[in-house]
């Protein structure tokens, strides 16, 4: 079992940053990769980035490429989304999420964390 909590989400101004944080706790050791994906009104979730727990290898969608930096402290346990040049069409529900090793799917959540850019 793993436990995800986070925070940071908020009201920003278009052009502006934010900075998400997940922390894990429980059977941390055994996370394989984490991921953040993020859902607006009246759309489905969509992925966003994510990074190799161990590796760090990171990747990204492509509408957050170059603004959106994924990080992790694994002394800490924490996964960070630094979010910059936001644009209103960032505005969503942010959720982190972790894929355990030896499954194929996100199996634990985060509660998810509102970010609202207007413009």
């Amino acid at each position: 079992q793993v436990q995800l909590v986070e925070s940071g989400g908020g009201t920003v101004q278009a052009g502006g940053s934010l900075r998400l944080s997940c922390a894990a706790s429980g059977r941390a050791s055994s996370i394989h990769l984490m991921g953040y994906f993020r859902q607006a009104p009246g759309k489905d979730r969509e992925f966003v980035a994510r990074i190799g727990w161990r590796g760090g290898t990171t990747e990204y969608t492509d509408s957050v490429k170059g603004r959106f930096t994924i990080s992790r402290d694994t002394p800490e346990n924490t996964v960070y989304l630094q979010m910059s040049s936001l644009k209103p069409e960032d505005t969503a529900i942010y959720y982190c999420a972790a894929r355990m090793f030896g499954t194929a799917k996100y199996g634990y959540w985060g509660q998810g964390t509102q970010v609202t850019v207007s413009s």
